[in-house]
């Protein structure tokens, strides 16, 4: 009874009623059950796959070499060399071991990176993370027990800081060679 519920499609109407005249008849008592307990799993599954279809999982015996793109949310606790491009969300777990150009909008580490990190929002660098390389995001954090080994270029300037570093300096430089 549950078989057929679940193996039966929405939009498959030429089974439901051979099963609905027959099965209301024969288990009149039961149908209601059966159906009670169908769209309250339908009920709660579309609640549910969203986060769950929407995020996918790379474990600790997972080895991918070359680019990995994917979309929405990806969970890595394995081994990644090469690239990773995304629009998504990027976990890197605490057993993960990366050594690739990472380019997402946020990027969270547990684990280890060695490689360029590129959010369009934001990298979470948690205790126990190890960066070897630079990050670029909007934003920034680090908890006590991170490393990161690298530059670091957070938030977007309101000015150009190359034209003003390179003018004060050039100013200064001319002063200097002014002065016997």
């Amino acid at each position: 009874m549950f078989q057929k519920v679940i193996g039966q499609k929405p939009g498959d109407t030429s089974p439901s009623p051979s099963t609905q005249t027959t099965a209301p008849t024969a288990n009149s008592g039961q149908q209601p059950a059966a159906s009670a307990a169908a769209p309250s799993p339908s009920l709660t599954a579309p609640a549910r796959p969203p986060s769950a279809a929407s995020r996918n999982v790379l474990s600790t015996d997972v080895e991918v070499k070359g680019t990995l793109k994917f979309t929405n949310d990806l969970i890595v606790d394995g081994r990644i060399e090469g690239e990773i491009q995304s629009d998504g969300n990027l976990t890197i777990g605490e057993n993960a071991r990366i050594k690739a150009e990472i380019r997402t909008a946020t990027v969270t580490v547990h684990g280890k990176v060695h490689g360029n990190i590129t959010a369009t929002d934001r990298v979470d660098l948690k205790a126990g993370a190890e960066v070897v390389g630079d990050i670029k995001a909007k934003i920034l954090t680090m908890e006590p027990g991170a490393i990161f080994v690298g530059k670091s270029t957070i938030g977007t300037p309101t000015a150009n800081p190359s034209t003003n570093s390179d003018g004060a300096n050039a100013a200064a430089k001319s002063e200097q060679t002014k002065k016997p």
